[in-house]
């Protein structure tokens, strides 16, 4: 009794494998996969590339003296605001004066004697017509006054130059801004224009942002303007979103000011210079940031998450659609950059195309699949609003 019921067990066991045999991968008895889909749907884009650069001071003033001699005084305190014609040292300005006294001494003696030269001029030239001197000494006395009328020139010439060194005397601020440590101290001895500055001043309100962007770049935007795929001339555009060093947006934006129209031939790039504005002085020259900037706008672009986008062993990008019929379908694109999460393509896809972002492994040419939306394309983080889409550059 025991053998048959044995023998029976076995044979129902056998049937039920051979059951599950044939609904099995081989006998393609199984249903159509489910994946997970976003419909291509084009939509406005502000194309952005984040790219690093340095801040610069917007004015900037080396203080150098103009003349020779002993610092009497400092008149400034270091860190601090100075406004332009503030006083920052002075220079013993007693030998300046003495020599601008003198100056006006010889002015002054040269216009003495002027009217004597002047007079006996006039006389020898009535003399002269009446055969009472001869031409020569008439000819001298014009020549002794043109040189009386040379003397004076010289003379307040040499009173000009005296009074522009006794002005240099004091040393004062040629621009407003924020001025840095003193080279120099009271009882330091200077010389005109000697290399090493005794302060700088550096205006920081607005401060400059000098960013580079290579031209393979700007070429790129050139060709798709040309093409009419980007629209440069957009409200806001030359607006700049600057993120400091420690990843924290600066609260005020920047203004695109101009492009240089000169390549730096090591570095193949363009400098773009940035004015921000800094009343409260965060920004400080020298400092690291990166500026997000405003590239033009695509009204059609088409986005794709990248968890949709693969690679062929030749690294070529494609994607898994879903064609009207319901079947798999692989279709390469061309891709140009990221924009957030997501992939922004150029060629390949059109609207109202159905791209398979969750399930992909498993697919193959024409097989069947149920699509259903994917809860990805309800994620508002890579919604290309304007000024969100945040670009790193290469």
């Amino acid at each position: 009794m025991s053998c048959t019921i044995k023998r029976i067990f076995g044979f129902i066991v056998i049937f039920l494998l051979a059951g599950c045999g044939s609904r099995g991968p081989k006998g393609m008895q199984m249903g159509p996969s489910e994946v997970g889909v976003v419909t291509i749907q084009p939509q406005r884009l502000v194309l952005t590339r984040e790219l690093p650069g340095r801040t610069a001071a917007s004015r900037y003033a080396d203080i150098r003296p103009q003349v020779n001699g002993l610092i009497l005084k400092r008149a400034f305190e270091e860190g601090t605001d100075v406004k332009a014609g503030d006083l920052l040292y002075q220079i013993d300005p007693a030998q300046y004066q003495a020599a601008y006294d003198q100056a006006k001494a010889a002015v002054d003696m040269a216009e003495a004697n002027l009217p004597a030269a002047r007079l006996r001029e006039e006389r020898f030239k009535k003399l002269v017509e009446s055969k009472a001197v001869g031409q020569q000494d008439y000819d001298n006395a014009l020549a002794a006054r043109l040189q009386a009328e040379a003397q004076v020139h010289a003379s307040k010439a040499a009173l000009e130059a005296a009074r522009l060194n006794l002005a240099y005397t004091p040393i004062k601020a040629p621009i407003s801004g924020r001025i840095g440590r003193s080279s120099m101290t009271e009882g330091a001895m200077v010389t005109a224009y000697q290399p090493m500055a005794l302060a700088t001043i550096q205006q920081l309100d607005p401060i400059f942002i000098d960013v580079p962007q290579s031209t393979s770049e700007l070429l790129t935007l050139q060709q798709r303007a040309s093409r009419g795929k980007l629209i440069a001339d957009q409200t806001g555009l030359d607006k700049v979103t600057v993120i400091r060093e420690d990843g924290s947006v600066y609260p005020l934006e920047g203004t695109l000011e101009f492009r240089d129209i000169t390549v730096n031939q090591t570095t193949g790039s363009v400098i773009l210079r940035i004015v921000v504005p800094n009343p409260d002085g965060l920004l400080l020259p020298g400092m690291f940031v990166r500026a997000v900037v405003k590239e033009g706008v695509i009204e059609d672009a088409i986005l794709v998450a990248q968890p949709g986008v693969s690679r062929n062993p030749k690294g070529d990008p494609y994607v898994w659609v879903v064609t009207d019929e319901g079947k798999a379908d692989m279709r390469m694109i061309t891709v140009e950059r990221a924009v957030g999460d997501k992939w922004l393509v150029s060629a390949g896809l059109v609207a109202g195309d159905r791209v398979i972002v969750e399930g992909v492994q498993r697919l193959r040419p024409g097989a069947p699949v149920t699509p259903v939306e994917a809860e990805y394309q309800k994620d508002s983080s890579g919604a290309p609003e304007a000024g969100q889409n945040n670009l790193k550059g290469s």
